[in-house]
């Protein structure tokens, strides 16, 4: 592994019931309160309700910014900063998935930031202030509620990038697996899909001796496998969704990549897919993620074929290092299928006519990724084989 040093200064409030905690934790912040939401969900299922009885009986004045898109968009997050700056919000509460979250990263920034929110997410302004905010997560899928990290589309310029920066880690997150209950099957297998995609993006790194950092994504994954096609059959069964929901903010909270970046040349090809066509990002990268492998394999077929082995159990007797790989490759895209996720771009009526720009925006930044870097043949090969 490299040198590195780790910091995650959230606080995770999990279990049944944890919504008791909300005020205790909100108030210390102030008592103006900014609550961000997407589509409306959390009204029919009674967690909005909750929250907003919670925040009038400890007397907070509440501002409220509906509307999150499932791709957050840079329209939406500069409403919210406006927000904050008109009415002199105190603290912000992010109350969805990990888009309603990403989306209230850049708010808190923007909030305290006086140009163009746009310039935050692309790394021309460095934030020196934000406002807290804390989360309480309906879906089990980015670990946003325990990062520091952001993905936000431009929908003017087709433009979606992450950014990061330590002043946007959440205050708090709340995670009652009961208030993941009412995600539907497609958005549950969604949100598998992309916890399993963040932990195989650091599993492809660009380090060598991580045999503690290996062990712990292989277990976790382990988890996931065993656990994920029990669940799309019983979405209501609260020992499943514990499972999921913990597996999902371990997947990208930080403990599984100390010792190296991780390659995220998958993440890149999705964002430039998504920015172009507003697809779900988990369902691109479905598609996209065993292409990447396959393409990928021969960099280091050994490091491959271990995933083979010790996730997917691929009997390694009698087969070379590439063959233990390509068996365990197929098999991440057997499961993926088995649980009904996309399987090519042509399941979102995707055609070749659009590949260059996509291309285009996946290079946007030079060549990417850091298992092996890839450039614009690279990119166009793995999304024609996509199609």
């Amino acid at each position: 592994m490299n040198a590195f040093s780790f910091y995650n200064p959230v606080k995770l409030i999990f279990g049944k019931g944890q919504i008791t905690k909300l005020t205790e934790e909100l108030t210390q912040y102030g008592k103006k309160v900014l609550v961000v939401y997407g589509g409306g969900s959390i009204k029919k299922n009674g967690l909005y309700e909750q929250v907003m009885s919670a925040l009038k009986e400890a007397n907070m004045e509440v501002f409220e910014l509906a509307g999150v898109e499932p791709n957050p968009r840079l329209s939406t997050a500069k409403r919210g900063g406006d927000l904050c700056k008109k009415e002199g919000i105190d603290v912000v509460l992010a109350v969805g998935g990990g888009s309603v979250i990403d989306c209230t990263k850049l708010i808190v920034a923007a909030a305290k930031y006086d140009g163009d929110a746009w310039d935050i997410v692309t790394r021309k302004a460095i934030p020196t202030e934000a406002l807290p905010f804390g989360t309480i997560l309906t879906l089990a899928a980015t670990g946003s509620e325990m990062n520091a990290g952001s993905v936000i589309t431009n929908e003017e310029t087709q433009e979606k990038y992450g950014w990061g920066n330590p002043l946007v880690f959440p205050k708090f997150s709340i995670l009652d697996p009961v208030n993941t209950f009412s995600v539907p099957l497609d958005q549950t297998v969604y949100g598998i899909v992309d916890m399993m995609s963040h932990m195989f993006e650091q599993y492809y790194n660009e380090a060598t001796n991580t045999p503690v950092q290996d062990e712990m994504i292989e277990g976790v994954l382990r988890a996931v496998i065993e656990t994920a096609p029990k669940l799309v059959k019983d979405l209501e069964n609260y020992e499943l969704r514990k499972t999921i929901l913990f597996a999902g903010t371990l997947g990208l909270n930080g403990f599984l990549r100390m010792g190296y970046n991780g390659d995220w040349a998958s993440h890149n090809i999705e964002h430039a897919v998504s920015a172009v066509y507003d697809i779900p990002h988990a369902g691109g990268l479905a598609i996209i993620f065993p292409r990447w492998m396959r393409h990928n394999v021969n960099v280091n077929p050994e490091r491959f074929a271990k995933l083979a082995q010790k996730v997917f159990h691929v009997n390694p007797v009698g087969k070379s290092t590439e063959e233990i790989a390509m068996e365990g490759i197929d098999r991440l895209a057997e499961f993926w299928a088995s649980l009904d996720a996309p399987t090519n771009l042509s399941d979102y009526n995707i055609d070749d006519s659009k590949i260059d720009l996509m291309v285009e925006k996946a290079m946007a930044l030079g060549e990417y990724g850091n298992f092996n870097k890839l450039n614009a043949e690279d990119t166009k090969q793995i999304l024609t084989a996509c199609l």
